[in-house]
């Protein structure tokens, strides 16, 4: 009885066994079934691409002068609007001359009576000359006569140098604008006495048009920007230079690049690249902050990517996924140079004809093997296109 419940027993066992593996076939079967993973991918192409820097920067006057008395005295008028523009040599303000008319003057006379001494020296030098030919008279009374000439001569020199000087400092009084440009308010008023050279300006004259614009650059992007300068398929910018203004406004003029400081600002570790700009509306005003864009080179070969194929890895490195000819998912370490737009400068890590994965990443692992679907990259939307619908756009 024993016997036979072992035996049947162990059928039992064999049925279920037999049962379990037909059950497990069929699993096997699906797995191995199952269809590869659909990924979007986008064709990596050499392009042209004009490679800029923005840098921010501040406006500044072209030409600044601050207004000083050149002598001192009370301000009987002023002869501008604030405001307003000015031409080299317009009056500005006017002071109380009577002093300085008082010393001109004098200085005129003391003029005419060193030419009147001039004069008599002269007549009595050559009249003792000649006397000395005829030995009427000793040669020590010729050498005074013609001592006493010289020394009228220097006297008339002094005289008028005396009065050229009383001159100029008479037409001080009138204080004229030595540029062409738009004048601030004014510091002192009728009534106000000034001195000669005092540190405190009068009023400032800027010349606005062409306008300068100061821009930031660190020394390490400038370094960057030489050793760009030497790659391979580069080539120099134009150094034209766009202005975006604080309310985000493009502002309607460009400018160019036409100078940069040849030291660095310790302080900052900056160095000023200075653009100018035409500003014949006057619409720029000096202190004003602006973003200007600088086209500092064109890449003939440039390899962009979509910011969206490309992600980061636990260490911070730049990645991407690659489609490889056997539809292999193949990952690449990047190394990025900028951001261009909604995309990255790739310098190393991408060639042309890779298929960068930009969509179903997700899904993918290195080694994984998909079907990989071409699509075209929208730079404008950021949209990922398939063919048919890129052709579409394109077309409208």
């Amino acid at each position: 009885m024993f016997m036979k419940f072992k035996y049947a027993s162990s059928a039992l066992l064999l049925v279920l066994l037999a049962g379990c593996q037909e059950e497990s076939k069929p699993t096997s079967t699906a797995k191995a079934a199952a269809p590869k993973v659909e990924v979007g991918v986008v064709v990596i192409e050499p392009q042209r691409v004009e490679l800029k820097t923005e840098l921010p920067g501040r406006t500044a006057a072209s030409l600044v002068a601050g207004i000083r008395p050149q002598v001192g005295g009370l301000v009987n008028k002023r002869l501008f609007e604030e405001g307003q523009d000015v031409k080299a040599g317009d009056v500005l303000y006017s002071l109380n001359d009577s002093t300085y008319v008082s010393s001109y003057n004098q200085a005129q006379a003391d003029l005419d009576s060193t030419n009147a001494i001039l004069t008599s020296a002269r007549q009595t030098d050559k009249r003792f000359s000649e006397l000395r030919k005829q030995n009427n008279v000793s040669q020590s009374d010729t050498d005074d006569a013609h001592v006493a000439y010289l020394e009228a001569v220097a006297s008339q020199k002094k005289a008028e140098a005396a009065l050229e000087s009383a001159k100029i400092n008479l037409a001080y009084t009138k204080i004229t604008s030595p540029i062409d440009g738009r004048i601030g308010i004014s510091d002192v008023t009728v009534g106000a006495l000034v001195t000669a050279n005092q540190t405190i300006t009068m009023t400032t004259v800027r010349s606005l048009d062409p306008i300068y614009v100061d821009l930031s650059q660190t020394s390490l992007d400038q370094l960057n920007q030489r050793t760009l300068l030497f790659s391979d398929d580069i080539e120099v910018g134009s150094n034209k230079v766009l202005l975006t203004l604080e309310d985000g406004t493009i502002y309607h003029y460009p400018g160019v690049l036409k100078a940069r400081e040849v030291s660095v600002d310790e302080s900052t570790g900056s160095v000023t690249l200075r653009a100018e700009f035409p500003n014949p509306d006057n619409l720029l005003l000096p202190g004003m902050f602006v973003r200007g864009e600088i086209h500092e080179a064109t890449h003939s070969a440039a390899l962009l990517v979509p910011q969206k194929g490309v992600s980061r890895d636990v260490k911070g490195n730049p990645i991407a996924y690659v489609v490889t000819a056997d539809n292999i998912i193949e990952k690449r370490i990047l190394t990025t140079e900028r951001a261009i737009g909604n995309q990255w400068l790739i310098s190393s890590g991408i060639n042309a004809g890779d298929k960068v994965v930009v969509e179903g990443s997700s899904k993918i692992r290195t080694g994984s093997a998909v079907t990989a679907v071409e699509l075209t990259f929208d730079t404008q939307t950021g949209a990922m296109l398939a063919q048919n619908e890129a052709t579409t756009s394109s077309s409208n």
